[in-house]
């Protein structure tokens, strides 16, 4: 099972994978690297097949074709994997050899422990920061700890995204590890020796301390181009050099820059001559251009591994990888991205909202209509740039925070993490508790409990339309159906009826004092520095929970804002005697409301993938299997959700099924039994929703709204992610 590097042959690159075997060739070549063992692959197969993991890992990648998963879907994936492998111990076969190797090998450390997949750094795919390292681990037991983690990172969302587009089959992954002895370098950096922009150069970057902080994109690195003939140096781009990554008595930190430093470059135009000198020659060892990682400790240079260039001619603003990747946050940018979104985005979407509702379209022209339309189109759509590009990689906050509490905590349950994130504050609930509130005066004897045919036996002056006219200035337009003006009082006057003539919600998710109690037992055992670390990644994790719901909402008032003028411009269409204008796009209003005598395109309606009607569809599927994303069973009638209109005939006690639950619809939660989505994923609204109000919750449901029709008695199992029909 452990291979030193003087030990691999060629035929062992299958045992090793690709980072050992570059390892073993630059070692036996007579390049200096760190001392160095391989665990390899049989390690890792036997660990799968004898604790029963390669079943349960298959179990959950066939919830649903892959390819139609979307990404809080594969991040929910890949957490349930990665606990299975943190709540299996290792195997003692395998962690003896693993304890002979160190001491004989490479002593007392600390360590480094890299992935080493089959695939990963051969010419055809890099596998570059998809696999999880781990730098300075102390102690024999916390490297066979890492060497779990490690295994664990072969199904992480973003390996298991670049496994399908690679087309490699989860069936037969597996992962060997490197373990290294860790060179504590006052310089590190990368060096390729082919820019990726420019044949004729190489580029070398460099950073002060460890280099950790420039593979996570934590600190900026000083940047040299090269000609890869002659040695001259063509450019240098200086960093903003403030800070260095550094070994501590736990892991790893940054730590301020003395001034000394800072204000000189980390290498000198002779060091640079020779890290060109080293990377060309492993291009002609390899035979390709090399992406070379390196440290300098004592002026002697450590490779510290070394990879083929996978990216000459791909163009990276066209590859959705990269969006993907950059969901994947370091706590150091969370916290910038914190700053950005509370101080600037939020008060900036709800300025923009306000903006365009000072606008009335109804007063408008035809044409300046559709230039209004075109307008909040372009708001909306730049807002919608910045949710994807700024507040969904923020979710990664919940996600940094679920991984670090189920490596403490060990739970039976992986997202029993979740319990620290609620009662944050949710602009949703608090709006649903303005909306009990009015139930309650009801129940407590106002006559509108009969019914809003009733609401004029009631003075206006009543609290409860006084609490009325606030929600509805507070919220403005925002009702279960999107409406405006007088329908909107009365599509909440229908909703708080249906509540008050029900006894409230009940459900305890989870008491303050048990998630203080949690929140304090997550926190034992650590000290100072480290505790500190801990409750502020706590902090930032409930504030990326509370704006991945709060979000939608400030979105949504903009989105609204687009909307009404949408329909002002069906509804003058119409008039014309222009018919379906609920089916006509955008563009094609404008383009009519421009030009009266233009004949709008009204594109064919996309067929259903799937025949469900009783004459047509004989068998009907019994249960369907998505992800579970709210605990408990719950059992009711479906209630399916269409158009906006269904929501307002929801009654107490029903199963919400819809494609995806958006903010207006949390309006219907308080009344709801349990919570059926098409989309998938513990971040999606609905499952933060449902989880504050402890409801059964599955998400990730493929043909949701089809398979299922209202009337349709349900049982909702949120433990498994199973719905069961009939």
């Amino acid at each position: 099972m452990i291979f030193s590097l003087q030990e691999i042959k060629p035929e062992d690159r299958a045992r090793v994978g690709g980072k050992g075997f570059a390892l073993a060739t630059l070692a036996q070549s007579g390049m200096r690297v760190p001392a160095t063992i391989c665990l390899s692959t049989l390690a890792y197969e036997e660990y799968v097949s004898e604790g029963g993991l390669q079943e349960r890992i298959m179990l959950e990648l066939n919830r649903k074709d892959f390819s139609e998963m979307r990404w809080e879907e594969i991040w929910d994936a890949s957490l349930r994997i990665r606990n299975m492998f943190l709540a299996t111990p290792m195997l003692s076969h395998i962690a003896t050899p693993i304890h002979q190797g160190l001491k004989t090998h490479l002593g007392d450390g600390p360590f480094v422990v890299r992935s080493s997949a089959l695939g990963e750094d051969s010419a055809a795919a890099s596998f570059a920061g998809i696999h999880e390292s781990y730098v300075n681990v102390r102690g024999a037991e916390s490297v066979i700890e890492h060497v779990l983690k490690v295994w664990a990172s072969l199904w992480s969302d973003a390996a298991l995204l670049y496994r399908q587009e690679l087309g490699l089959d989860p069936e037969t992954s597996t992962m060997a590890v490197v373990i290294q002895e860790i060179i504590d370098g006052e310089k590190s950096g990368i060096v390729f020796s082919q820019s990726p922009t420019n044949p004729s150069h190489a580029v070398i970057e460099s950073v002060y301390g460890l280099n950790q902080g420039l593979v996570d994109g934590v600190i900026e690195p000083d940047r040299w181009f090269v000609d890869r003939k002659s040695g001259r140096i063509i450019e240098h781009e200086a960093a903003s050099r403030q800070v260095r990554m550094v070994t501590s008595e736990v892991g790893i930190r940054c730590d301020p820059l003395p001034a000394t430093l800072a204000a000189r470059p980390p290498l000198d135009a002779d060091q640079v001559q020779a890290l060109l000198a080293l990377v060309m020659d492993l291009e002609r060892l390899f035979g390709s251009p090399q992406d070379v990682e390196w440290t300098l400790h004592k002026n002697t240079v450590y490779v510290l591994q070394a990879r083929p260039i996978t990216t000459i001619g791909i163009r990276k603003d066209s590859d959705d990888r990269v969006w993907y990747m950059g969901l994947r946050k370091s706590y150091d940018t969370l916290k910038a991205m914190r700053q950005r979104i509370e101080k600037n985005l939020i008060p900036e979407m709800i300025r923009e909202a306000s903006r365009l509702s000072t606008i009335d379209p109804a007063s408008l022209s035809d044409r300046d209509l559709a230039n209004e339309i075109e307008r909040r189109g372009e708001v909306h759509s730049k807002w919608l740039n910045t949710y994807r590009m700024e507040f969904i990689p923020f979710a990664h906050g919940i996600r940094l925070f679920g991984q670090v509490y189920n490596d403490t905590m060990k739970p039976e349950d992986p997202y029993e993490f979740m319990d620290l994130l609620l009662d944050t504050g949710l602009e949703s609930l608090e709006r649903n508790r303005m909306l009990e509130e009015m139930a309650d005066l009801l129940r407590k004897g106002t006559k509108l409990r009969q019914g809003p045919r009733k609401q004029h036996e009631v003075a206006e002056t009543t609290p409860f339309f006084t609490l009325l006219d606030t929600y509805l200035q507070r919220y403005g337009g925002l009702t279960p159906a999107g409406s405006q003006g007088d329908r909107a009082r009365e599509e909440i006057i229908l909703l708080v009826t249906e509540m008050a003539n029900h006894p409230p919600n009940k459900k305890a998710v989870n008491s303050p004092e048990n998630r203080e109690a949690r929140k304090q037992e997550f926190l034992s055992g650590h000290e100072g520095e480290e505790r500190d670390q801990l409750a502020d990644l706590l902090d930032l994790a409930r504030t990326s929970y509370r704006l991945r719901d709060d979000d939608n909402i400030y979105l949504g008032n903009i989105e609204r804002q687009l909307q009404a003028a949408l329909d002002i411009g069906r509804g003058r269409l119409e008039d014309r005697g222009i018919p379906q204008t609920d089916q006509l796009p955008a563009k094609e209003i404008v383009a009519s409301l421009r030009d009266p005598g233009y004949s709008p395109f009204l594109p064919a309606a996309e067929g259903n993938t799937e025949t469900v009607g009783d004459e047509e569809f004989a068998i009907r599927a019994r249960q369907m299997i998505g992800q579970p994303a709210g605990p408990g069973i719950s059992r009711g009638r479906a209630r399916v959700i269409h158009q906006p209109s269904d929501l307002l005939k929801f009654k107490s006690g029903e199963i919400l099924v819809c494609d995806a639950v958006d903010p207006n619809m949390t309006f219907l939660i308080p009344l709801a039994a349990g919570i059926v989505e098409r989309r998938g994923g513990m971040l999606i609204h609905g499952a933060i929703i449902a989880r504050e109000y402890g409801l059964p919750c599955v998400t990730g449901i493929p043909l949701a709204t089809q398979r299922i029709r209202t009337g349709d008695e349900l049982t909702v199992d949120g433990y498994l992610g199973i719905v069961i029909l009939g």
